[in-house]
């Protein structure tokens, strides 16, 4: 008898142009993104979704990084080690722009395209992700800064040319020596080095792409950043000297880092400042960075995440002394955005792989995707999926350059992007679950991306705010910035009409923002309905974007699920919706 004949097993989902086949991005960019975008895009598909590439995200994430504090004689180098296979995944990354490309050649719909590009790579490896929207997020504060070397720092930022390692501020070639292996080697089949690949598209004098990274967190305070007790004192040549412990400070090989920290003993200028700290001297030594430990996280675990020790670390002011959390605000801003972008980025991988499995894999006589309770979870996925797409790339719309001078779009991208940032990335894990136990047992083993994707998601909603921090900003904004709500009405009353059950949905919503701002305004609390309350703002979003931009059936049966039958659970949508058509787009 034949006991290991294979049948009835899934094919692995390989050579699929992750673009291509996503409808609801290919979709978004369309409306929001440039005329060119979709060729490159779609190049970027093609290389993401190759067995290739997914292998490497495999590897990064097995052969985790290592921390080296020092070298074979004894000197201190605070180093950390990661496999060849997450320096060919970012290295191209980078060389597609998905890091700065919206800076580098700025114009209507330029932040679009950069976001559906990071979405595609960071689908598929999302620990790689981290360093790369940290430098997007970093440019936006460089861009406004007064530091010495800042156009060489400029020009590196905007480099499409990666290489590991550390390198002089001012130059392309590495200051030290480290461990054989961080080097970067060719994908396998590649014609070679991403760093090869990527030098005719680097920026000016062949520079060397800069990586960006931040330092707020400290462990009395975590989300209260104005508890953190490192202190900054100026020295004679406009430089501090900065001391004091981080709790978190993710990606630790990045080229320079935002750190927040306390300054002065006048009262005029005490508080936080944020500085800018490079890992390399613009003498090229190497600056204080102790990396004492790296975190031993739940998922993200390509990327290294440190505690570290400054100890009169050098580092220059940005923006005005006492007043860093303004400053580092811009940064915050877009790593929220990057957060709703990499949470849809995860969705769009789970529905994905879900649908995959469901359509090749047969149960009881019949393909699963064509049971009907199937049917109703791929469903549902796909229009959570969907809708935290087109909301990501809205919200990227108005972060272009040109939404600057526009003041309705910057006060609806202030408060919309704190919305989505909760809803969006609280849905996460949630959806990864369920799209893993569409795989079942397989699902659940490390052999399949769902697995590691489970172990991903919760990270984006922890990140820059987690739940009670973005909910509680919304009331404040509420309550400080009513202006920032007019325009969100504004933008989602433009589907008005469309639906029976949205309007009514509408008017209840906005006549408990005036109950609350009411509240608020004669000194009462309204933070026990802070959650709930960010949380129907962040479906009516979603809602009036598939009302006016997703098909009929799309639409209709979001509206029904989410605001017309809403259930805790994927796959319990009302009856007589078009179930096939939404998964048919999955």
């Amino acid at each position: 008898m034949i006991t290991h004949e294979v049948l009835n097993q899934v094919p692995d989902r390989v050579g699929v142009n992750e673009f291509e086949s996503n409808v609801a991005l290919v979709d978004a960019v369309r409306l929001w993104g440039t005329d060119s975008a979709a060729e490159r895009l779609a190049e970027a598909g093609a290389l993401v979704g190759s067995g290739d590439f997914q292998r490497d995200a495999e590897l990064a994430n097995v052969h985790e990084p290592q921390l080296h504090t020092h070298d074979r004689h004894g000197n201190r180098i605070d180093e950390v080690e990661y496999h060849p296979a997450y320096h060919r995944v970012i290295g191209d990354a980078i060389a597609r722009g998905a890091h700065t490309s919206a800076w580098a050649a700025p114009q209507a719909g330029a932040s679009v395209d950069r976001a559906a590009m990071f979405a595609l790579f960071a689908q598929v490896e999302p620990g790689h992700a981290c360093p790369v929207s940290m430098t997007h997020a970093g440019a936006a504060i460089l861009k406004a800064a007064d530091i010495p070397g800042k156009d060489a720092w400029w020009t590196r930022a905007m480099s499409t040319r990666y290489a590991s390692g550390l390198h002089s501020p001012v130059a392309s070639q590495s200051v030290a020596s480290r461990p054989a292996a961080v080097a970067v080697a060719s994908r396998p089949g590649a014609a070679s080095s991403p760093q090869e690949r990527n030098s005719a598209a680097s920026g000016p004098d062949g520079a060397i792409a800069a990586l960006f990274g931040m330092a707020m967190t400290e462990k009395q305070g975590g989300s209260d950043v104005r508890a953190n007790t490192t202190h900054a004192e100026s020295n004679a040549d406009g430089s501090f000297s900065i001391t004091g412990h981080k709790w978190f400070c993710s990606a630790p090989m990045s080229d320079a880092f935002f750190v927040l920290a306390q300054t002065g003993s006048d009262p005029g200028t005490r508080g936080l400042s944020c500085f800018f700290v490079p890992r390399i001297l613009p003498d090229g030594t190497r600056n204080t960075f102790l990396i004492q430990r790296l975190k031993d996280k739940l998922g993200n675990r390509s990327n290294a995440s440190s505690e570290v020790e400054f100890d009169r670390t050098v580092g220059w002011l940005v923006g005005e002394e006492g007043r860093g959390v303004r400053a580092i605000l811009p940064m915050v801003s877009r790593t929220r955005l990057d957060c709703v972008i990499g949470t849809a980025a995860g969705m769009r991988q789970s529905v994905a792989e879900a649908a995959w499995h469901v359509r090749h894999r047969a149960a009881f006589g019949r393909s699963l995707v064509d049971q009907p309770a199937m049917t109703a979870v791929i469903a549902d996925l796909q229009l959570e999926s969907e809708a935290a797409t087109l909301t990501a790339l809205r919200l990227a719309r108005a972060h272009d350059e040109d939404a600057e001078s526009d003041v309705a779009e910057l006060a609806f991208r202030r408060l919309a992007t704190a919305v989505a940032k909760y809803l969006v990335c609280k849905r996460g894990p949630a959806h990864a679950y369920e799209a893993l136990e569409c795989l079942g047992g397989n699902g659940y083993t490390e052999a399949f991306p769902l697995a590691r994707r489970y172990r991903e998601q919760p990270v984006m909603a922890i990140w820059e705010g987690s739940g009670n921090v973005i909910a509680l900003d919304v009331l404040r904004a509420l309550a400080r910035e009513p202006e920032s709500f007019h325009a969100f009405f504004t933008e989602v009353g433009q589907a008005r009409g469309a639906d029976r059950i949205f309007d009514g949905e509408l008017d209840a919503v906005q006549e408990l923002a005036r109950e609350l701002r009411s509240r608020l305004a004669d000194g009462a609390s309204a933070d026990a309905q802070a959650r709930e309350f960010t949380t129907r703002l962040g479906t009516l979003l979603e809602a009036s974007l598939m009302l006016r931009h997703a098909p009929s059936a799309v639409a209709e049966a979001f509206v029904a699920g989410r605001i017309g039958h809403p259930s805790p659970l994927f796959g319990a949508l009302p009856a007589g919706l078009d179930l096939a058509a939404i998964v048919a787009r999955a």
